[in-house]
């Protein structure tokens, strides 16, 4: 459990806490949709500020990091390894603060389907916190290709006119 505390896993993976309150709604009460998957994205944003105010720009390194052997297989060895530095700390930062500005900016426009397209856009905040924060280049590739599953959802069933579904 001790790998669930460190601060940029608890980051990457809190969306996943509303996802799962997300299942339990009902689909036709779309304010308690709206208003959970916002508060979540809420939580995360000031999470990001959390992680914001342990790091330490003076210090060119990474910071904060959570590595942990994952995968050993023929001599590779492929860790769950996430840390941040001065870049990372600011792509998550506008991750996390233009997430909640997006959810409100979709408030009445998504009228249709509003618990699936809650749940794609938490999932797809997940990816990409664990883009920005991936350190192993296999846990990046992993992050990379699982944020596009959520934006193909989202983007062919509530994209332009031109939407597949």
């Amino acid at each position: 459990m001790e790998f669930l505390l460190q601060p940029l896993t608890l980051l990457t993976f809190f969306p996943v806490v509303g996802i799962l309150i997300l299942f339990f709604i009902p689909s036709d009460r779309k304010d308690a949709l709206r208003w959970t998957a916002l508060i979540t994205s809420v939580i995360t944003f000031v999470l990001s500020l959390w992680v914001l105010t342990m790091f330490n720009a003076s210090n060119a390194s990474l910071q904060l990091a959570a590595q942990y052997d994952w995968i050993q297989v023929a001599g590779w060895n492929i860790q769950y390894y996430l840390a941040v530095d001065g870049l990372s700390i600011l792509l998550v930062l506008l991750t996390s603060f233009l997430t909640p500005i997006s959810i409100l900016s979709t408030w009445t426009a998504v009228e249709e389907r509003v618990k699936d397209f809650m749940i794609f856009f938490l999932l797809l905040e997940i990816g990409m916190m664990g883009v920005f924060l991936a350190q192993d280049l296999f846990l990046f590739y992993i992050f990379w290709e699982f944020t596009l599953v959520p934006m193909y959802f989202l983007i062919g069933i509530w994209g332009g006119p031109r939407r597949i579904y």
